[in-house]
């Protein structure tokens, strides 16, 4: 199953990833998984967090560029090679990995790949037809 995940727009000044994070924890929303990245002028937030739709409204009332984005939450064996596995199976099924960060998470052993790809759907498929374990939003949410 897909996640959703939500990237915020983000000037390259101080405190203003700060704002961020203290306008999600004024309302509640708590944060499984983060990844920054920056540009010249801006920084571009990815977040998986508990409430997608309130993350985005809030920060958007706050004047925040947000975007949400369908992502795929991989479980990989946490071992040398473990990663390159589950790309060959996308790059076999010609899926293209447009992003990617990764977590540590509650699955001993193993870690979590989060992956935003050109064709979510078929990389979906690819990952289940392999028996690549995906969590659901329930699993990552943490709701």
């Amino acid at each position: 199953m897909l996640i959703t995940q939500i990237s915020v727009f983000i000037e390259n000044q101080p405190g203003k990833l700060g704002e961020v994070t203290q306008v999600l924890a004024d309302n509640g929303v708590d944060m499984s998984a983060l990844s920054l990245a920056d540009t010249t002028d801006f920084g571009i937030l990815r977040l998986i967090v508990n409430d997608p739709d309130k993350a985005t409204e809030v920060l958007r009332t706050h004047d925040f560029i947000v975007k949400q984005s369908p992502v795929i939450a991989a479980v990989v064996d946490d071992r040398p090679g473990g990663l390159t596995e589950v790309l060959q199976i996308l790059s076999f099924a010609g899926v293209s990995v447009e992003y990617m960060y990764a977590f540590v998470g509650s699955q001993q052993g193993h870690a979590v790949v989060v992956m935003r790809t050109d064709r979510a759907e078929a990389a979906m498929a690819a990952l289940e037809s392999h028996h690549v374990n995906t969590l659901d939003p329930k699993d990552i949410y943490r709701i």
